[in-house]
């Protein structure tokens, strides 16, 4: 099957081709958060309105003071949106403990992962030297996120991130010893240049990948110019070697923000996603896709579907919820992203990445396992 793309009807608006296009009153400043965010603060079923604010508070601290390491005077801006302004206003208090240069901004909520933020925020981005974004939609994956990193921010993105994840599961993990974990997984890694990954769901897939290209940076500790981390952090994660990848992968955990009911079976051929499998996600995928392809030349729109990062979950604290961000991080999980690679240094720009979680996989780098059926095995 050719990959399911979908034109775009005469009655569909066109996607505005500059972000200048953005006017400057999208932007709000902290100032005129209470008239952009929701007036009905969500607490988890298990705290009062106290103890949520001050687990609130607690997990803002360890983001600026232990991941950020926010250091007197560093220009920080905090980047939300309507759905994250509880987390927002959080980090903002426990930041100026540290700087009095701290700005939070609330932005237009985004569509969909890797869309590009208004043009006001991302030249703020290129001044700082700290990022910190929990937005309803991943800005990981964009311009903007790379420009700021070129010009010597570090950057900690917080894509789906909620208030209940905010204080409970993957962000109260200990990521100086998450950061020591990955960190000796540099040796077992090394000069492995073939991956295999099954699991009794289907999965049957095989890729190569340059064994120097490993991220291991995503540990939760983000201290350095030009470092980029995603909390709740804790994976260890590759680009698969472009055109190499084929089999089946079967995402039985989560796809994006949903924790599926019936798995998903992506063939994939010379890398690129040419099948997809399953219930009524499988057609929301392929029209998602689809539309994101139609803002491409036409030589370069099967490149939305290509494979783009692989990787496996090492924090011990995070839970399999239906919120990737923390599921693809849960140890002893696997994950494989669809769309754009370029952060990675691959050749799809195609401003879509999204990522699915396989629960319980089987492992191998060149001939040595290392996971079997979710376990990590042992030296």
């Amino acid at each position: 099957m050719a990959p399911p793309f979908r034109r775009r009807s005469n009655d569909e608006e066109p996607k505005k081709e500059n972000q200048e296009d953005y006017d400057l009153d999208e932007v709000v400043e902290a100032e005129n958060l209470e008239d952009t965010k929701e007036k009905v603060v969500i607490v988890p079923e298990e705290l009062n309105k106290e103890d949520f604010q001050e687990k609130m508070l607690e997990s803002a601290k360890m983001v600026t003071h232990t991941c950020m390491d926010i250091r007197r005077e560093e220009n920080v801006l905090i980047v939300c949106d309507p759905t994250t302004g509880e987390i927002g206003q959080a980090l903002h208090e426990t930041a100026r403990k540290r700087s009095d240069r701290v700005l939070l901004i609330v932005m237009p909520k985004g569509r969909h992962h890797g869309e590009e933020p208004p043009a006001p925020v991302a030249n703020l981005m290129k001044q700082q030297q700290i990022v910190i974004a929990p937005t309803r939609y991943s800005l990981t994956h964009t311009r903007a996120i790379r420009s700021a990193i070129r010009e010597g921010a570090r950057v900690a993105t917080m894509p789906g991130m909620s208030n209940e994840m905010f204080v409970n599961g993957g962000m109260t993990a200990n990521f100086n010893e998450i950061k020591k974990n990955i960190s000796n997984l540099s040796g077992v890694l090394r000069r492995k240049r073939l991956i295999h990954v099954k699991d009794k769901k289907g999965t049957d897939v095989e890729f190569e990948i340059n064994w120097r290209e490993w991220k291991l940076d995503d540990n939760g500790i983000c201290n350095r110019p030009r470092m980029i981390t995603n909390l709740p952090a804790g994976k260890a994660f590759i680009m698969p070697r472009e055109g190499t990848m084929n089999g089946t992968i079967v995402i039985d955990g989560t796809w994006e923000s949903t924790l599926l009911e019936e798995p998903l079976e992506l063939t994939v051929e010379n890398g690129i996603v040419i099948d997809i499998k399953g219930d009524s996600t499988a057609a929301q995928i392929r029209q998602q896709f689809g539309e994101a392809a139609t803002r491409l030349r036409s030589k370069d729109r099967e490149l939305v579907w290509t494979v783009a990062e692989f990787g496996f979950g090492m924090n011990p604290e995070a839970r399999l919820t239906g919120h990737v961000l923390e599921d693809e991080k849960r140890q002893g999980t696997c994950y494989f992203s669809i769309g754009d690679n370029s952060s990675l240094g691959g050749n799809a720009i195609v401003g879509i990445h999204i990522p699915g979680v396989l629960s319980k996989p089987s492992v191998w780098l060149d001939d040595m396992q290392i996971l079997d059926n979710g376990v990590f095995l042992s030296d």
